[in-house]
């Protein structure tokens, strides 16, 4: 059924958001780059073999600070991380505000000054920017909208079209670490652990891994719609099955309990430094290993693995239960937890 509003679910990574990108979106302004359909665009570059990457990104995320960072440091995580899926040797960052009157300069400080140090850490410059302010009560404090731009080397070629029969699925950490802190944040829930977010720059992961992996098939970081909805946006980009041991995926027990407890199915909650790669068989120990040797890897893991798919019915992901039960990991649907990021 058409959709004749916009609803939050809009937003979720999910099979909401698809819809309106495939019939709004892409209906309308699709370009030959945009259909590829991965999280940094390629385009051309000035030396021969190099390509350019792009990608943009929009935070909204409430509340504004929270354990393990603030939305500054979401909004150079998630657009360095963007652009470094495709290979690319991030360069450049833009950094445009929306500043609602009345918001405290103080803070604005704050998130101005975590800008800087992750911009430092990840290694690229911001070198331009916007700002605007709406009326008091018309923008919920700020918004930051960041744009990166990063060099793909000759000869790498990542995209989640890549994928094939016998690959391994590798996750760089726990799950779900993100969205259930910023899920307590906002309802003042308390566990017997603390929760941080996991947000991080992974581009120095990812070059760690293209050394140790170089036929590496693509990247993908799993934000909103968690890792259920990136291994099927994975899995239908190349036209097979991902399959995916629960044993494997590491996840951590506070997080695991408040998903319990809450009803929330921990592979479909957002993460914002953890990165999913698709790698040869043959050379997912040496990727594993340069994971852990990083460290925003050290919990990493081998989860699954890449199978053909029924041709009858299309690509699916499986879940492979404790129980030695297979069931299907959808994308989310609808919005499990808004404005995450």
């Amino acid at each position: 059924m058409a959709d004749e509003t916009v609803l939050l679910g809009h937003g979720s990574g999910g099979t909401m958001m698809k819809r309106i990108i495939d019939d709004v979106f892409a209906a309308t302004y699709g370009s030959e780059e945009l259909a590829q359909g991965n999280d940094a665009a390629l385009l051309p570059a000035p030396a021969p073999g190099e390509r350019l990457a792009f990608s943009t990104d929009t935070f909204v995320v409430t509340p504004h600070f929270f354990p393990g960072g603030n939305i500054g440091r979401l909004a150079v995580c998630g657009t360095v991380n963007d652009v470094a899926t495709s290979g690319a040797k991030v360069k450049y960052l833009s950094v445009a505000m929306v500043l609602e009157e009345g918001f405290p300069m103080d803070d604005l400080r704050r998130i101005c000054e975590t800008i800087r140090e992750v911009a430092a850490e990840a290694g690229v410059h911001v070198v331009t920017g916007d700002t605007k302010v709406v009326n008091r009560g018309h923008g919920d404090g700020i918004y930051i909208n960041t744009a990166g731009v990063g060099l793909v080397p000759a000869g790498v070629e990542l995209s989640g079209a890549n994928c094939k029969p016998g690959d391994a699925i590798l996750l760089s950490g726990t799950l779900g670490d993100h969205g259930i802190c910023i899920m307590s944040q906002r309802e003042n829930l308390s566990f017997n652990a603390p929760i941080e977010s996991d947000a991080a720059p992974l581009n120095g992961l990812i070059a760690d891994v293209l050394a140790a992996a170089p036929d590496t098939r693509c990247f993908r970081d799993p934000t909103r719609g968690g890792l259920a909805s990136t291994l099927n946006e994975l899995g239908a980009q190349s036209g097979v099955d991902m399959v995916v041991s629960e044993d494997d995926v590491p996840v951590k027990d506070v997080v695991r309990g408040a998903c319990d407890m809450l009803g929330y199915d921990v592979f479909q909650v957002a993460n914002e430094g953890k990165m999913v790669c698709i790698v040869p068989a043959e050379q997912a120990e040496a990727a594993l290993a340069a994971m852990k040797a990083n460290k925003y890897g050290a919990d990493a893991a081998i989860i699954g693995c890449v199978e053909e798919a029924n041709e009858n019915r299309g690509p699916k992901v499986f879940l492979e239960t404790g129980f030695g039960t297979r069931r299907i990991l959808d994308m989310l649907v609808g919005e499990q937890l808004p404005r995450i990021c």
